[in-house]
């Protein structure tokens, strides 16, 4: 069955693919460029002749900046807080989620726990108390200070106690009367049907984990300690920061600030833009019914 399409609906629909396509394309260059600079000479990179294509293709840059030791132990140390972190994440926003989900004639202090949640996302108690309960509970340079102080993420909590709440009430009630447990109905029904919105907030997890830089600058006293976002933060804001000495004559010239800072801002992007793809075909679907439900 052929259907005509009026010529309004055809311009709409050329105009709302040109949009987006260049929408795609302005948040694709900037990588593309960056990628390109990191793989060119330092006297293309230096002198603005590199735009979308590497110029004098080197490999130069990278192996410059996997013999660092900074960068190697700060990407260490995102390796491991990564997976911890979403561990931890995952979770307890789980085990929020489930009874939050539930009715007032089920849970009778539902409605006060969800406004102390909400109330965490309004109001914030500041910078100087978070940093000094931190310090007072002697998290301190220690990994679970990137993990402790935003171990609950609200926001994420919220989107997968909408999804529960969408779940039919059927399955639960008939596991119920074959004398299964809140715990049974939650690992075993509700998280095996939540795969959408559960792919949806881990990708805000890992994401989330593996980006953040500003508490990895409070509250790490010694560099050796940095997180990657935080090491790349301050490389890309100290134009200075990267130490070329005890490299060869042939690094120095084949070597730049510009391409080396190219070179670390793109491996610390890989691990994400790999994982991604993945759990796209999540994405949407578990937005959408993640938040919609009443």
């Amino acid at each position: 069955m052929n259907i005509q399409l009026s010529w309004s609906r055809r311009l709409f629909i050329v105009i709302n693919y040109a949009f987006l396509i260049g929408l795609a394309a302005t948040c694709l260059f900037p990588l593309i460029h960056v990628l390109a600079i990191s793989f060119s000479s330092s006297t293309a990179a230096t002198s603005g002749m590199v735009k979308l294509w590497p110029v004098d293709f080197t490999f130069a840059s990278y192996e410059f900046i996997l013999h660092k030791k900074e960068f190697i132990r700060s990407f260490e140390v995102t390796l491991l807080r990564t997976p911890l972190g979403f561990a931890v994440n995952m979770l307890l926003t789980v085990l929020c989620a489930y009874p939050l989900s539930k009715e007032q004639r089920e849970f009778r202090l539902r409605t006060t726990y969800a406004w102390y949640f909400i109330l965490t996302i309004l109001f914030s108690g500041g910078l100087i108390p978070w940093y000094m309960t931190v310090k007072t509970t002697g998290l301190l340079n220690t990994i679970w200070a990137l993990i402790i102080p935003g171990a609950v993420p609200v926001f994420n909590v919220i989107l997968m106690l909408n999804f529960f709440r969408g779940l039919p009430k059927d399955i639960e009630e008939s596991a119920f009367l074959d004398g299964a447990g809140h715990w049974t109905v939650l690992w075993r029904m509700y998280v095996p049907l939540s795969l959408p919105v559960i792919a949806t907030v881990s990708l805000f997890t890992l994401v989330g984990h593996w980006n953040a830089w500003f508490d990895g600058l409070v509250l790490m006293n010694f560099p050796e300690k940095y997180p990657l976002s935080t090491y790349l933060q301050l490389m890309v804001a100290n134009s200075s920061s990267l130490n070329f000495s005890g490299q060869s004559l042939f690094e120095l010239i084949a070597v730049s600030q510009r391409t080396a800072r190219a070179a670390q801002i793109f491996l610390g992007a890989l691990p994400i833009l790999l994982v991604y793809p993945f759990l796209q075909k999540y994405f949407v679907k578990g937005i959408v019914l993640g938040s919609v439900k009443s």
